[in-house]
């Protein structure tokens, strides 16, 4: 093996291990409707609207309106019925995302569980 090809396997968990930026976020995530699971069951899904727009939904039907922004290594969501940040470390792990919630360090991790380009099924508003 090269040096140059052993220097490339030893940087790769590396690169894993580092935060997306808002952009790759925005890269990733802009017109796709994302699937949440906790490593015990379902959790949300949201829509990903231009302009940093987002709709959530706990999968029970009730969609709230939202934004996000980019906030030193996390993405922070301010929505309709949570005005106060909600902030997360995302990590791109292959072709799915992982979730850390910094705001209660060591309580959640969301994996991406299904993505797509469909409409939320929102019982409360027209979307």
């Amino acid at each position: 093996m090269t040096r140059l090809a052993a220097l490339l396997l030893l940087a790769a968990p590396a690169l894993a291990d580092t935060p997306m930026t808002g952009a790759e976020f925005e890269a990733y995530a802009k017109g796709k409707t994302l699937t949440f699971a906790t490593e015990s069951g379902p959790y949300g899904v949201e829509r990903y609207l231009p302009g940093r727009r987002v709709i959530w939904s706990f999968l029970d039907g009730q969609c709230e309106e939202g934004r996000w922004y980019e906030e030193g290594s996390a993405i922070c969501f301010v929505y309709d019925f949570e005005p106060e940040p909600q902030c997360w470390e995302l990590y791109q792990e292959g072709d799915r995302l992982r979730a850390v919630f910094l705001n209660a360090p060591g309580t959640t991790v969301l994996y991406e569980a299904l993505d797509g380009e469909e409409d939320l099924i929102c019982n409360d508003f027209g979307v």
